[in-house]
């Protein structure tokens, strides 16, 4: 096989969930330039449309779908309409996730006084709002018998970083749990379904940009300080992790599971010294 032809979807039906977001624009885009067909999920049914209007006419084949990660019936039906339409579920992109204003921890704030309900809320729709969509779009991976589900990890579950805590609690149990289901994917399944992770450096999207931004587009005191922690000198743009994805997805990365791959311009690897 040609490399070419080992980083081809072609055939492949992927589903996006969060695909209606910032980084999931870019996602759905790389997928259907490598030849996949698309259900792009999220709870904006315009947005989700409009993009999958895109890709087909640009000669693609996508669908939007509504969706919310933590309603199971809603995720049912999703799956529904996707195996309708395609017929089968080749791989899955848990892109659905972000933080929230009440999960932040100011500086000035106790660390005894937590919100305790947005907390949880962020913990819900990063952690479970990735593992519900498995457990219902993984179903049809598995009656498919082999595919490649994509989880979205951080560089708070590396490294500590301050006012995001409940993100952090999330994205830290994400690593853990893509390494457990890779490895009873692999018990059970062989080497035909995989699970893997990106860990994103810093980009800008709707949830982080009030903490690293002003409204003039200049950097807050937070943004200067991850510039300053990043050896490239500058935040990653979207288009950047299309490569890792499209990779984890394609069957160039087919003795590839339980890892997590980080995309940071070295932000996790610098001491700062």
């Amino acid at each position: 096989m040609s490399v070419e032809n080992q980083f081809s979807l072609a055939g492949k039906v992927i589903v996006v969930t969060g695909g209606t977001g910032v980084l999931g624009a870019s996602f759905v885009k790389s997928i259907a330039a490598a030849g996949g067909s698309l259900a792009i999920l999220g709870r904006k049914s315009e947005i989700a449309q409009q993009r999958a209007d895109e890709i087909n006419a640009s000669g693609g084949n996508a669908i939007g779908v509504v969706a919310d990660v933590l309603d199971e019936v809603s995720l049912e039906k999703a799956s529904e309409i996707i195996i309708s339409k395609f017929g089968k579920i080749d791989g899955l992109v848990n892109a659905a996730g972000g933080n929230m204003p009440g999960a932040v921890v100011e500086p000035t704030a106790s660390i005894f006084d937590l919100n305790m309900d947005a907390l949880k809320q962020v913990v819900d729709l990063n952690l479970f709002g990735t593992v519900k969509p498995t457990q219902i779009f993984g179903k049809e991976i598995a009656k498919n018998g082999v595919g490649s589900i994509v989880n979205i990890s951080s560089m708070a579950s590396q490294v500590a970083i301050t006012k995001v805590l409940g993100y952090t609690m999330a994205k830290t149990a994400i690593g853990g749990y893509t390494k457990w289901f890779a490895v009873e994917l692999a018990n059970r399944y062989g080497d035909k379904i995989r699970m893997n992770a990106i860990a994103p450096g810093f980009f800008l999207t709707e949830q982080n940009r009030n903490l690293l931004t002003n409204p003039d587009g200049s950097f807050k005191e937070r943004g200067n300080l991850v510039i300053k922690q990043t050896p490239f000198k500058r935040f990653g743009s979207p288009a950047e992790l299309e490569g890792a994805l499209v990779w984890l997805l394609s069957d160039a990365s087919k003795f590839v599971t339980g890892t997590v791959i980080n995309i940071d311009g070295g932000f996790s690897v610098f001491s700062g010294v």
